[in-house]
């Protein structure tokens, strides 16, 4: 669901990160994606179709290893879960979209709580694409390439 459609603070650095992010994408030739989610199965599912499709994926099982990973290398799309330990994925969106380095990031929040006080908040915390589970790992590939691609 598109959050803005209603369909299925930072330092200064932004050029930094923007440049690293094209050269980071240049390097191997493929644009990164982060998976955030404490279900390896889930993880498993998302990275195989996205690698096929030619992304290049990195994981992270929580929300603090997510916000690590972001800060070291700063993906071009994050695929977020809700329900994780130790930093919810509203937090961790929270966190990035109020960051002028990382706010252009696209996040897609995956979840299995399907209620409209959910969706409502990924859209205040800044997601740009909430999707429930269980979802068709293809049409996360979908979602994926319209934001990268566009």
């Amino acid at each position: 669901m598109r959050i803005g459609k209603g369909r299925e603070g930072g330092n200064g650095t932004g050029a930094a990160v923007d440049s690293f992010r094209e050269t980071n994408s240049e390097v191997n030739g493929k644009k990164q994606i982060l998976v955030v989610d404490d279900d390896p199965l889930v993880v498993n599912v998302l990275r195989d179709p996205l690698e096929r499709a030619g992304y290049d994926v990195s994981v992270a099982y929580h929300g603090l290893e997510a916000l690590k990973k972001v800060k070291e290398h700063t993906p071009d799309l994050i695929i977020l879960d809700i329900l994780m330990p130790l930093l919810d994925g509203f937090k961790v969106a929270r966190f990035l979209k109020f960051d002028k380095r990382f706010k252009s990031i696209p996040i897609i929040v995956l979840t299995s709580r399907a209620t409209e006080g959910e969706r409502k908040m990924g859209e205040k915390v800044g997601a740009d694409e909430y999707i429930f589970k269980p979802f068709r790992p293809l049409h996360i590939v979908d979602v994926v390439q319209r934001y990268l691609n566009a």
